[in-house]
């Protein structure tokens, strides 16, 4: 389906990276390591690089990455682009300063326990996670997002799933967005950023 649906030549969900990794870049650093999850066609990827980071990419469909290899060439930057399925990337190989999971909610609740443990397994000791996505609200609201709310994220569920960890921001809101046509819209949304201890 993804592979798909990244068939076209637009960019899907554009090519400037979700606002809420914007909002996070004074916690980032040049030269610092991080690993992009389902990253699609390369968005998120490609302006971590900008940043000064070195940056590891990783999606499903392969012609998502063929347009993020593309976008990162146009921006004159590096991003080691690698195919894998979520469930079959090895969150242990290799650890990082920053790892960023932008709107990943293609699963329910059970594989997505397995992700999240994932995800602090792919965190230095000290590293940052950044974890955005929808509210279950955003099925009502029907502007991006799978349209199955027990994919989607409340606070206290992320608060309970990453315990342990130093909160830095853990937010439920509404905004407009305008990501591409793939996200486009009032949209109930759901932050976190949290460091590993």
């Amino acid at each position: 389906m993804w592979n798909e649906r990244f068939s076209t030549k637009d960019y899907v969900f554009g090519t400037e990276p979700a606002a809420f990794l914007k909002r996070a870049a004074p916690l980032l650093a040049p030269g610092q390591s991080a690993l992009a999850v389902a990253d699609g066609e390369g968005r998120n990827s490609v302006w971590l690089a900008e940043q000064g980071l070195e940056v590891t990419a990783f999606d499903f469909a392969p012609n998502g990455l063929d347009k993020g290899r593309a976008l990162a060439k146009a921006r004159g930057v590096t991003v080691d682009f690698r195919q894998s399925d979520i469930f079959k990337w090895d969150w242990a190989g290799t650890q990082y300063d920053v790892v960023a999971a932008i709107f990943i909610q293609f699963m329910g609740p059970g594989p997505r326990e397995q992700v999240f443990q994932g995800l602090k397994q792919a965190l230095k000791p000290g590293g940052l996670l950044l974890l955005h996505g929808y509210a279950p609200r955003q099925v009502g609201y029907g502007t991006g997002g799978p349209g199955v709310e027990e994919n989607m994220y409340t606070t206290d569920l992320l608060r309970q799933a990453f315990d342990g960890f130093e909160i830095l921001r853990l937010d439920d809101y509404d905004a407009e967005i305008d990501e591409g046509h793939g996200h486009k819209g009032l949209s109930g949304l759901v932050d976190l950023i949290a460091r590993k201890p």
